[in-house]
């Protein structure tokens, strides 16, 4: 596993206000496990060194043409296309992946990355006394990465199920790490995290782009969800754990929906608004947010992006699955169906509908680099969070849970729904979160965790396993996780056996 070697925090992150100053700077040094150094400088850069692998949600060094970590938690869905063979695209569409294929052993690196840096924040910022460091700071850096850590440890357990526990800096080269199972990380690391910086003064939202108490609670509401249902089946009592704090985020935090859903694709919005987690990303540094280019159709001629991949884009089926009328699925909300030429002007009509969620508009006309953020959590996912675990709580959904469902379809000009039964609007609330959060990673998430896939041709909920996509693809037990990847059990054989089916 690559954690085990030192995790070096940039001294480029000392001076930092906001993520984008942080972004900004150049490396100057470097500090590792051993130093000995001691002042408010230094405890802010152990915390922001947590916040590096974030990028990894997105890319982390891609392994193909067109690719990265977003592609997969999106092919695997069975509601995406792509342009690009080079994408490893028909490995997913046919789900015949393995731990050898693109994207799987990225994910894993990346995260494990991610804990290593905030395992040695945590080991390091107690320690540092220093005249202008209070006790309560080093308490709100300290939570930042908990929670961190914990977001990383979350994607790896739904990714691949059982994973090493690690929480301290490696002192050796013991690689003979062993897997601990899924909920054993939920009840000693995820949850203990997270209840942890819910005890610090973190604020209720930051523009800056640092762990708020809003991403914290945000964070906790789908953990709980998801501990609640499927793989761990904890039951009730986390869903009503879960609805307390969302409904904490919704009442407390200084959120708000967007009027417009291109608000969401305006740079000056980053970490405003809806926002309550974002990824950080700045036009001015190499490490710019690559979702425009990737959307883009494939040499369309519109942008002035030397190559438009055309990696990821919804299949008819999906598109056709929107209600009548859902602005959503209108041209340029979404998704577009044309733009201008950039050399002529004239209109081009595309062969298929492609996402214009992460379309920057004057990335795309003017300087080719992006300046959006890539969103992890924003109040519309908090609203479904809520408006699902308080149905499955109380046994019905409640007027609050209604409302906001009903916000959610009010922005899309859709009727607002009346009283329903439990299981009519625990699916109402299902297929909300496809419709509004499509190509933010969370819908396979969603399917996992329920167990249950939306048919887009004939508009049931199928079980899970035994689905069949679009493609002829039909999802089996095997699906429900991704494989060791081939590279970390070469180097730790401890992680066999690899999960059922690989």
């Amino acid at each position: 596993m690559k954690i085990v070697r030192y995790s070096l925090v940039v001294m480029a992150l000392l001076t930092m206000v906001g993520c984008k100053e942080f972004l900004q700077e150049n490396p100057t040094g470097f500090i590792s496990p051993s130093s000995n150094v001691s002042s408010v400088k230094v405890a802010r850069a152990y915390a922001n060194a947590g916040y590096a692998n974030l990028q990894g949600f997105l890319a982390g060094q891609p392994a193909s043409y067109g690719g990265n970590t977003w592609n997969l938690l999106e092919f695997v869905t069975g509601k995406v296309n792509s342009d690009l063979g080079q994408t490893g695209f028909a490995t997913f569409q046919k789900l015949a992946y393995n731990n050898s294929s693109f994207y799987v052993d990225t994910w894993w690196q990346q995260m494990y990355l991610g804990i290593g840096n905030c395992n040695l924040a945590i080991q390091s910022i107690p320690s540092i006394n220093a005249s202008g460091l209070t006790e309560e700071e080093k308490t709100d850096m300290l939570a930042e990465v908990h929670t961190l850590r914990a977001l990383y440890y979350f994607q790896l357990v739904r990714m691949y199920g059982a994973v090493p526990s690690v929480t301290s800096t490696p002192t050796d080269l013991n690689l003979n790490v062993p897997r601990t199972p899924a909920k054993d990380i939920y009840d000693k690391i995820i949850i203990p995290d997270l209840l942890l910086a819910e005890k610090s003064t973190l604020p209720w939202q930051d523009n800056t782009g640092k762990v708020s108490m809003g991403a914290v609670e945000s964070l906790l509401a789908d953990v709980y969800l998801t501990y609640a249902g499927a793989a761990i089946n904890g039951g009730t009592q986390f869903y009503a754990e879960s609805a307390k704090r969302s409904l904490n985020v919704i009442q407390n935090g200084g959120y708000t929906l967007f009027p417009e859903y291109t608000d969401m694709i305006n740079p000056a919005n980053k970490n405003l608004g809806e926002f309550i987690l974002q990824v950080q990303y700045a036009a001015s540094v190499p490490s710019i947010d690559p979702l425009t280019p990737l959307t883009i159709p494939n040499y369309s001629g519109i942008s002035k992006y030397a190559d438009e991949y055309g990696s990821v884009y919804p299949t008819d089926q999906f598109m056709k699955s929107f209600p009548a009328g859902d602005k959503r699925a209108q041209d340029r909300q979404y998704v577009y169906r044309s733009y201008p030429s950039l050399k002529t002007g004239e209109t081009i009509l595309f062969r298929n509908t492609y996402i214009y969620k992460w379309f920057d508009v004057n990335a795309v006309t003017n300087t080719a680099k992006s300046d959006l953020n890539y969103t992890l959590y924003r109040l519309a996912d908090v609203y479904l969070l809520y408006a699902e675990a308080s149905n499955r709580a109380e046994g019905s959904p409640n007027a609050k849970a209604v409302d906001y469902v009903n916000q959610i379809r009010a922005r899309a000009k859709l009727t607002p729904i009346s009283a329903l039964s439990q299981t009519a609007f625990e699916q109402e609330v299902w297929v909300q979160r496809y419709f509004e959060l499509c190509f933010e990673n969370k819908m396979w998430f969603d399917m996992i965790r329920t167990r249950k896939v939306h048919n887009d041709v004939t508009g049931n909920w199928d079980d899970f396993v035994g689905h069949k996509t679009v493609f002829d693809a039909t999802f089996t037990e095997k699906n429900l996780l991704f494989p060791v990847p081939l590279q970390e059990l070469n180097v730790n054989p401890s992680l066999l056996p690899n999960n059922a089916g690989y």
